[in-house]
């Protein structure tokens, strides 16, 4: 080769490197589609046959029995046929394909062999779901997208809050319309408190009532006390709260039944009620008595209260955002009524696997084991219920505290009256005083 085509060729392949490099950093994206996604197709198709007899997902075109004399003799067939899959199609995050299955086949084997698939693909991760009867979705994820996540964009609805971004690249959307009740688990320092500030702060710019039960004293949502219309530090405001929220939620049945609705979203715009979302900070603070009977009954009018609210308010307007760090049975009888009440339900790192099996453990048994999976590292990493019914991995941006005040203060005047609540809190002072 002479030395000007050599030369020539070294300053190509430096142009294309330092191009690359460019396209890497500016549109990740493109520089996938372009690079990486041919690679790993190649791969995939590459590779299926044998995974797919490694991995037992292939079968036989004959039946695994056959009669030697007077024997049944079952054993595995020497030609087994893989499975059929679609051409891999890229997406922004990786790559996805469908498998049709073979009569008899169920999408279990697919399931336990994700990370052999994950592996020999040289992806981060592959996602199995089934789409519809007789097919499977495997879904490839390059890399971790929960690793440096950007901020997701998703269209502004009332009562509707970006709070991160999912690890298929979308916008973790938190929609009080379609999940009316959330439960929100979280141990220290593991993204819990972000969250509920990206949550305040997102729902301030709307009208909305936000009401607050903080019984740490207020300093976490104190923090945001300007656009609450009501904030309970202790117990007994907190009961006081709860019941004024359960009268209020009596008289919306009332316009309710009055004017032919069945919610308070077909009532006419001038008769509809401002909606509340209701942020209880640490539940156990609600339910932990000292063994006292004033205590106990107050634990047992919140919990009541709670549960009521959780029961009907979905269509009255009255939402309720329920955090802890711990959430358990032995908390009472109670906790375990209100869970089922909850549709929605986030999960961040945890102490123990009771807290993850409440949270989640309905929903599906590997979603616990992957929450349980969330490291110290991985702050606003969670696992929470997905907009198809499943559940997926998420991550909420950060949110800092003075961001969620000042967003608070700078909304201070779109915050709704609440009269009913107001009298219960000023009955209580009054009382407390005398």
């Amino acid at each position: 080769m002479a030395p000007t085509t050599f030369a020539f060729l070294l300053a190509a392949l430096a142009w294309v490197l330092v191009a690359g490099a460019r396209l890497k950093d500016r549109n990740p994206v493109w520089f996938w589609y372009l690079t990486g996604y041919p690679v790993v197709a190649v791969r995939v198709l590459t590779t299926w046959r044998k995974i797919a007899h490694l991995n037992d997902l292939s079968v036989s075109r004959r039946p695994a029995r056959g009669l030697v004399g007077d024997l049944v003799v079952k054993g595995q067939a020497l030609r087994p046929v893989a499975p059929r899959i679609s051409f891999p199609r890229a997406t922004r995050t990786g790559l996805s394909l469908v498998v049709r299955l073979h009569p008899g086949q169920t999408p279990a084997p697919f399931i336990q062999a994700a990370d052999a698939l994950s592996h020999a693909w040289k992806v981060h991760a592959v996602r199995v779901t089934s789409p519809q009867r007789g097919l499977v979705r495997l879904t490839a994820t390059i890399t971790d997208p929960l690793e440096r996540p950007g901020i997701a964009i998703a269209p502004v609805e009332l009562l509707s809050a970006v709070i991160g971004i999912l690890e298929s690249g979308g916008a973790w959307v938190m929609n009080l319309r379609q999940v009316p009740h959330w439960l929100i688990v979280g141990a220290t320092r593991s993204g819990k408190s972000a969250l509920l500030a990206r949550l305040v702060k997102e729902l301030a710019r709307q009208p909305v009532a936000l009401v607050g039960v903080d019984c740490k004293g207020g300093m976490e949502l104190g923090l945001f006390g300007r656009r609450f219309s009501a904030l309970a530090t202790t117990r007994p405001e907190a009961a006081s709260t709860l019941g004024a929220l359960v009268a209020d939620m009596q008289e919306r049945m009332r316009t309710c039944r009055d004017a032919g609705a069945r919610s308070i979203w077909e009532l006419p715009e001038k008769l509809r009620p401002v909606p509340v979302v209701v942020i209880v900070d640490e539940l156990a603070e609600l339910y932990l008595t000292d063994g006292t009977r004033a205590a106990k009954a107050e634990a047992e009018q919140c919990s009541t209260f709670l549960l009521r609210l959780a029961q009907l308010g979905g269509a009255l307007g009255l939402h309720l955002v329920i955090a802890g760090q711990r959430v358990g049975s032995d908390l009472g009888p109670g906790v375990t009524a209100l869970r089922a009440q909850l549709g929605g339900r986030v999960c961040h790192r945890v102490h123990d696997s009771g807290t993850a099996e409440m949270a989640l453990g309905d929903l599906n048994k590997d979603a616990v084991s992957v929450a349980l999976s969330i490291t110290e590292a991985e702050k606003g990493v969670a696992v929470c219920t997905g907009p198809d019914g499943g559940w997926v991995r998420a991550r909420s941006h950060l949110t800092f505290t003075t961001e969620a005040r000042d967003a608070a203060a700078r909304h201070a005047h779109l915050t709704p009256e609440l009269p009913g609540v107001t009298r219960a809190l000023e009955t209580l002072t009054k009382e407390a005083g005398a």
